[in-house]
């Protein structure tokens, strides 16, 4: 019983401090501030409990290189020309 209380206990601690700091980055994307290095900061942090996290930090890390920028601005134009019509 005292190891299912201590990794929920682990769990539900790097959950509300990750959280917080990811919603401390994704805030400062709008505002000033090191928007994207406090979300990779927070997905770091959940992602030593949530596989999900682990996930999304790979894409955000791979969005943040020269390539993946690139690869983020084929996408979205491909998706802007699907919605809106016309040319990229």
């Amino acid at each position: 019983m005292g190891e299912v209380s201590y990794k929920l206990a682990r769990r539900i601690v790097v959950a509300v401090i990750g959280g917080t700091v990811l919603l401390g980055g994704v805030i400062m994307l709008v505002t000033p501030g090191p928007g994207v290095l406090i979300v990779l900061l927070g997905l770091a942090i959940l992602a030593i409990e949530f596989a999900w996290a682990k996930l999304w930090l790979g894409k955000v890390r791979h969005s943040v290189t020269p390539e993946g920028r690139e690869q983020l601005r084929g996408h979205y134009t491909r998706l802007k020309s699907r919605w809106f019509g016309g040319p990229g």
